[in-house]
């Protein structure tokens, strides 16, 4: 049974870095770092040293959850690039009181144990400076893997791909995830949960096939100087995913766009201040009336030679006011001469 629902491996839409969350996102067009391979591989051509470490630690809902993620870039030569990423989005101890009760009615809390949800990505990238003036393009192979303790497991495979054209100051970018979508697998351990479901009523699930459909994301922005030591960026993306009507900006069905700005303002190269607003949309009030709410996003950067710290408050997964804080690191390596 092939099931196609809204928000499948959502994970991978919440984003990476400090920098590019600070501006809500919209970095399609002008992501150039280790990042840049879940965001749009294309972006990773731009790397500085030869190589490139990233990393971020986010928790969330009061460190409840944990969102981390880590690359490697390495360039091949001037041209082309390869990267090496993991995300990991999940919950970890969790009790388990499947046994609490004994048959007899006893309560024995020796047998609580713990389990994690989890969810994972590996990524595999490659990118290439096209022969074309300004233009790049990139794509990954990934390979997801979603766990539910020992209940139940989920292995999928799929393909991104992206490209970058950037032309005196202005940054275009596309990025297509999921382009043929990507078909998640499931298994569970019924053994499990077969006496439990059925003292509960509860129907037992069967193995299944979900589908992640494909998602379309447009940018369009420019990079200029104010000065010899002060320079700015500013781009705007559209997201637009087809697995029917979402509460964005614009709703419809099968087809929604989901808009988001972000803005960066540069001293020196060594300090970047950065904001955005992203999750335009319409909710009711109380009384019956709709109103339209946005999301701000900020977020600051320091660069200390070969190395980059960045953090960002925003509000990840929740429709609360409920910010979270995203700090991530970028090392840049070079060889030897």
């Amino acid at each position: 049974m092939a099931q196609a629902p809204k928000y499948s491996n959502e994970f991978l839409s919440i984003g990476v870095g400090g920098r590019p969350m600070g501006m809500s996102g919209a970095v399609v067009a002008g992501v150039d770092d280790a990042t840049a391979a879940v965001w749009n591989p294309a972006g990773l051509t731009g790397i500085e040293g030869n190589l490139q470490i990233a990393a971020m630690h986010a928790e969330l809902f009061a460190g409840i959850s944990k969102f981390d993620y880590a690359t490697l870039a390495t360039k091949i030569d001037s041209a082309r690039t390869l990267g090496f990423s993991i995300v990991r989005f999940g919950t970890d101890d969790i009790p388990n009181t499947l046994d609490l009760i004994d048959a007899s009615g006893v309560i024995d809390y020796s047998k609580i144990k713990s389990f994690s949800i989890a969810d994972y990505a590996f990524l595999f990238s490659y990118a290439k400076i096209s022969k074309i003036a300004g233009l790049r393009f990139g794509g990954n192979a990934k390979i997801i893997h979603r766990k539910a303790g020992d209940f139940g497991k989920a292995w999928g495979f799929g393909f991104d791909l992206g490209a970058q054209y950037h032309s005196n100051g202005w940054e275009f970018g596309i990025m297509a995830k999921d382009v043929t979508s990507t078909y998640n697998a499931w298994s569970y351990n019924t053994d499990l949960l077969e006496e439990t479901y059925s003292k509960t009523n509860n129907e037992i699930p069967k193995n299944t096939t979900e589908i992640t459909l494909p998602k379309l994301i447009l940018g369009a922005g420019y990079k200029y100087e104010f000065s010899k030591k002060i320079t700015g960026r500013m781009e705007l993306n559209a997201d637009m995913t087809f697995d029917g009507q979402r509460n964005v900006l614009i709703s419809s069905n099968p087809v929604s766009v989901d808009p988001h700005i972000g803005l960066e303002i540069g001293y020196a190269n060594f300090i970047f201040l950065r904001g955005g607003i992203q999750n335009i949309q319409k909710v009711k009030d109380f009384d019956g009336r709709s109103s339209t709410i946005v999301q701000p996003n900020m977020g600051v950067g320091l660069r200390l030679g070969k190395l980059t710290i960045d953090y960002a408050l925003t509000n990840i997964g929740s429709q609360e006011i409920l910010y979270s804080n995203v700090f991530s690191l970028k090392l840049d390596i070079y060889k030897h001469k």
